[in-house]
């Protein structure tokens, strides 16, 4: 690539660490991770002997003048404490989703990146896949008119995920900020900011059973308070409409439905959840028939590719640009599901106070990394 890579420590070593290691160790070239460091130590030690690095508490890597960029992979809870720290070490960072889990937080830290002039980033950087950068080609090249809504619909089944994945029960970790975020984020990449939301948020099913037979409670009713039904209605500062259905009272499958509606066609995308997974397009055909194909992918980078958003912002760094998965677009999406919670509870509609740039469509100079 021609540019000095980004010297970066990875902080968290849970399951989510082990792809962002794999692919900015050997598909992102930006990147040069050095090491790695949680609060479990043993964990981060088994991680660095795995890929190759370091291991380091967490305070000796925040201390290292070598260590330019922090890649935050712990619980949305410990989100705060870690990037101010990192801030005030004088590193940049990029948070695993979301920034925080207030807005009120998220936004001091970013006017903390501005005051030392770092770069602050935020998961999820799925809209930077294929078949989201897919979609964004078809939007701009008009292959669908002139947008007028945007649906989406999801499932999941809470009992596996809240016995699965238990940092889900946590305050704070509902189904708005775990799993909205992605649906939230691709509406946004493709179709600018939102300016005001309504939204249904509840939790009718509290009670649950914990299904994972590695569980100490395996068997064992516990209750998560969790909102875990949201649905809701949104403005976006275009004009565009849209609804957003999810619903973690079903099966464990998700079938997500996600659909962009135009005057001249309608793109069916796949789960933003995911890098990959196909780009529909429906157009008028000949006597009042419906057309259908499957888009050709734009971009290498179908399989999982966390990290991406990492790698980009380090390429950021050196040209001095804003990256793509950016704090302000991650705060936008951000507020937009407090405000869906916040008119769940009260009923009302909720202006959208911040906005953000629809990010730049990722250029595929990158080259096939992945």
């Amino acid at each position: 690539m021609g540019v000095k890579p980004v010297s970066t420590a990875v902080i968290g070593a849970g399951m989510i660490s082990d792809i962002y290691l794999e692919n900015m160790i050997r598909h992102f070239p930006s990147v040069q991770v050095e090491a790695i460091g949680s609060a479990h130590g043993a964990r981060a030690r088994e991680k660095a002997e795995k890929y190759g690095i370091s291991a380091a508490p967490v305070n000796d890597i925040l201390r290292d003048p070598g260590i330019e960029m922090i890649v935050n992979l712990t619980p949305v809870q410990e989100h705060e404490k870690i990037i101010r720290a990192a801030l005030l070490a004088g590193k940049h960072v990029y948070t695993e989703k979301t920034i925080t889990d207030r807005p009120g937080t998220a936004m001091e830290l970013i006017g903390l990146a501005r005051e030392r002039k770092l770069v602050l980033g935020s998961a999820p950087d799925t809209f930077l896949g294929a078949s989201l950068q897919t979609a964004r080609k078809a939007i701009d090249a008009g292959m669908i008119g002139r947008v007028t809504s945007v649906s989406a619909t999801v499932n999941w089944q809470n009992d596996h995920l809240l016995s699965f994945y238990p940092f889900l029960r946590v305050p704070g970790c509902g189904l708005a900020y775990d799993y909205a975020v992605y649906y939230v984020t691709a509406m946004v990449s493709l179709l600018g900011p939102m300016c005001r939301t309504a939204a249904f948020a509840d939790n009718p099913i509290p009670v649950h059973i914990d299904i994972n037979p590695e569980s100490p409670g395996y068997g064992t009713e516990f209750t998560c308070e969790n909102e875990s039904r949201v649905m809701a209605v949104m403005q976006f500062k275009s004009g565009v409409t849209g609804t957003l259905n999810l619903n973690a009272n079903s099966i464990r499958e998700d079938q997500a439905a996600f659909a962009v509606y135009g005057t001249e066609g309608i793109l069916y995308l796949g789960n933003p959840d995911q890098f990959g997974g196909p780009v529909r397009l429906a157009v008028n055909g000949d006597h009042g028939r419906t057309v259908m194909r499957e888009l050709p992918m734009v971009g290498p980078y179908m399989r999982d590719s966390r990290g991406i958003g990492a790698a980009d912002m380090a390429e950021a760094i050196r040209e001095g640009r804003e990256p793509r998965a950016s704090a302000d677009m991650a705060y936008h999406v951000l507020e937009v599901l407090n405000c869906m919670l916040v008119s769940g509870k009260n009923g009302t509609f909720q202006t959208i106070a911040s906005t953000c740039e629809r990010p730049e469509a990722l250029s595929c100079v990158w080259g096939n990394h992945i």
